[in-house]
């Protein structure tokens, strides 16, 4: 009887592959630790604070060169706004980012792949000009870019919107004086998809009068504002992509041959072998190397391409594990069939669509407008909060169900051990053998599912801790993130490889010749034709006699 790869492998051959595996592990998250960066930085940038009586909204105002900057002032009370008569709708807050350093001007890098930036205010306690708890923040904000070799003034404009933002704000009793400022929330202010140019200028406005109605009356006494802005390090990418390609090719090729061995069957391809190549399929998408694009034309759209392919890939992971477990369980219940897992999958699906339309309802729109928010309004925030807390419960629940699954496939293997003293010496140690290998394999299939919950879950809140302000102490690594991803590459090819169709045939000792005969008779009898598992599914199904 042929079966899979991983019931015939000889021990010494699948130790090497096992230590193979684990030293590429091993190594992908030494390469996030100690050759990689972080994977973000924050730059926080004070507002250049200027007034133009005579305010353009064509005209960029910029705080470098000093030749080109608007008239500047360095506290909102300078006596010069009163004798100029300067009101709110004459004051310009700039942002000229990348920053100086060490008196030279840097620039961003294609590598540096996404910028967001997160408002936040400096408000004084005013006993004359109380702040509310919650009031709203009325911004009239434009983003421009510039490039190498344009001339210092010229920008080019990239969006411009008007736009509210909820902005919570308090105080302790003790500090309700003069001169203490107010605790207030960050807000999201944009994101970009795509850092694609070198310098970038950004204007704000707090005005008194938008269409004739009269809006940020009841801000407090602003001092200052900063924005916090976010990019990808280069470095990290780099790193990043460098596992993508090199992990996209050995992907494809194993793929081809697990195919291969499939189709060389007399048999239809069953539906565990289905699941891994589908699984093999995601991955390969989510390996494709499509940062590379970046470095040649504006892609704003990548980010929302990139959470597409992790979404397909989790969808996939999911439910190969979900039938992977289900497949093993060895209760006598015929599941080769996609209709026997409908319950799971429809779940599976169901979630990643849910997070796919709230996906859409962000960052879909911010390619058309980069200052667009979710997070802006109290249903928008409460529906954003609503589906990251469904979705950590859902994958947290998972995990349990998935752990249950495997904890009564371990049950039932136990169980049908019982059955090994009937069976022939040669026919026992093989049957000892698949089982501890395939004990070995579900207790990876646990631990990846583990870190793969785990990742997802402290992705989510990485995504909202900005957003919603929570003291949230979270310190990511680029160890995590490359070790995680490394895992899921090396998890996919060990199924490839193990799982693949063996030619191989158990060996058959002289003096048990025809009871081996009729043991292979019956087992392929119960089994049909030979496929993964096949031998534990034979011994499943009725307890073989010697």
């Amino acid at each position: 009887m042929g079966g899979a790869i991983i019931e015939n492998l000889s021990g010494r051959k699948l130790s090497v592959l096992i230590g193979f595996l684990i030293a590429c592990q091993f190594s992908c998250f030494l390469l996030g630790g100690l050759v990689s960066p972080a994977p973000t930085s924050v730059t926080p940038v004070l507002a250049i604070k200027c007034y133009d009586k005579q305010y353009n909204s064509s005209r960029w105002y910029q705080s470098r060169p000093d030749t080109e900057a608007c008239a500047n002032f360095h506290s909102l009370d300078d006596p010069i706004l009163q004798e100029k008569h300067v009101t709110a709708e004459d004051i310009i807050f700039v942002f000229q980012i990348p920053l100086p350093k060490n008196r030279q001007d840097l620039d961003y890098s294609r590598w540096q792949q996404t910028l967001i930036g997160i408002l936040y205010a400096d408000i004084l306690y005013d006993d004359e000009d109380p702040v509310d708890h919650q009031t709203v923040l009325t911004l009239d904000a434009r983003l421009g870019y510039r490039n190498k070799g344009d001339p210092i003034n010229k920008w080019t404009s990239l969006a411009r919107s008007v736009e509210e933002r909820r902005l919570e704000c308090s105080i302790e009793k003790e500090h309700q004086k003069s001169g203490y400022l107010y605790d207030c929330s960050h807000v999201p202010l944009f994101e970009l998809g795509s850092l694609h140019h070198d310098f970038y200028l950004l204007n704000v406005r707090l005005p008194n009068k938008i269409a004739g109605n009269t809006v940020n009356a009841d801000i407090g006494k602003l001092h200052d504002l900063w924005v916090a802005f976010i990019h990808q390090n280069g470095g990290f990418t780099k790193v990043w992509v460098s596992l993508k390609t090199v992990f996209f090719p050995v992907l494809v090729a194993l793929l081809v041959w697990f195919w291969r061995r499939i189709t060389q069957l007399s048999r239809p391809p069953a539906l565990l072998e289905c699941c891994i190549m589908g699984l093999g399929a995601a991955l390969t998408l989510l390996n494709l190397p499509l940062e590379y694009l970046t470095l040649f034309v504006d892609c704003p759209w990548m980010t929302v391409v990139g959470d597409i392919r992790q979404g397909v890939f989790y969808a996939a992971l999911l439910s190969f594990w979900l039938v992977f477990a289900g497949e093993h369980l060895m209760d006598d219940v015929e599941r080769n069939r996609v209709r026997a897992y409908w319950r799971h999958l429809s779940a599976v699906l169901g979630g990643c669509v849910c997070l796919f339309i709230f996906d859409m309802c962000e960052r879909g729109v911010q390619l058309r407008n980069p200052f667009y928010s979710i997070w802006v309004t109290d249903l928008g925030t409460n529906l954003a909060l609503a589906f990251i807390i469904l979705a950590g419960i859902c994958a947290g629940l998972y995990f349990c169900f998935l752990s249950y699954m495997i904890w009564k496939v371990f049950v039932n293997i136990s169980a049908k051990r019982q059955s090994l003293t009937a069976m022939s010496s040669t026919r026992r140690l093989q049957y000892t053998g698949i089982i501890y290998r395939f004990k070995v394999l579900m207790l990876a299939t646990l631990l990846c599912a583990a870190m793969t919950v785990i990742g997802f879950i402290l992705g989510q809140v990485s995504e909202g801790r900005w957003k919603w302000d929570e003291h949230i102490s979270l310190e990511y690594t680029s160890a995590f993130f490359t070790g995680v991803y490394g895992m899921w590459n090396i998890y996919t090819f060990a199924l490839l490889c193990l799982y693949a169709p063996s030619h191989k045939s158990w060996p058959k000792e002289e003096n048990q010749q025809q009871s081996s005969q009729d043991e292979e008779i019956e087992f392929s009898r119960l089994a049909g034709e030979p496929s993964e598992m096949s031998s534990l599914t034979a011994l499943a199904r009725k307890p073989a006699t010697d």
